[in-house]
């Protein structure tokens, strides 16, 4: 039996480069078929209603936009998500739920299930004004986040299929 899989894709695609979990999303429904086991949603945020997925899935892999990390906006990074917990910075999600808190209160009710961060250093997580729409670096870098996610999908045995033109 597959293993079943979460993806999370976190952002407010009003905020800039906020919005790059949604544009993630979009990326993989629009470009590819998604396997049977393997379940895509567009967050605004992740919170405490998501305990029954913990619940449900074998792993689940958060797409967020990260700060603080000194690396040029586009940078693309993979971390445990204990390594965005409980601080600010380097690799510090934008949201104030992080995936290890949500996977600490699961511990507690006794739901178990593998995690995996994905993360895009942003250049502007925060503009004055609502503002669709990724900046021109982050847009720019957007394919290669998209292809580490496919990577890490068929490293755990879901593989995305292209979608062909038709």
């Amino acid at each position: 039996m597959s293993k079943r899989i979460a993806v999370f894709c976190v952002g407010n695609k009003l905020m800039l480069d906020d919005g790059l979990g949604p544009a993630v999303y979009e990326a993989l429904t629009d470009g590819y078929v998604i396997p049977d086991n393997v379940d895509v949603f567009d967050l605004g945020c992740l919170s405490m209603d998501l305990l029954d997925a913990v619940r449900d899935y074998d792993t689940i892999i958060t797409v967020d936009a990260v700060d603080g990390t000194d690396a040029e906006p586009g940078t693309v990074f993979r971390f445990a998500p204990d390594a965005m917990a409980r601080h600010s910075g380097a690799t510090a999600s934008l949201h104030d739920l992080k995936l290890v808190d949500l996977f600490d209160a699961a511990m507690l009710l006794g739901y178990e299930a593998n995690g995996l961060c994905l993360g895009m250093q942003v250049e502007n997580p925060s503009p004055s004004e609502l503002a669709i729409g990724l900046t021109p670096m982050v847009e720019k870098c957007l394919p290669l986040l998209v292809e580490t996610l496919a990577g890490e999908l068929e490293r755990l045995g879901s593989p995305l299929t292209p979608k062909t033109a038709a």
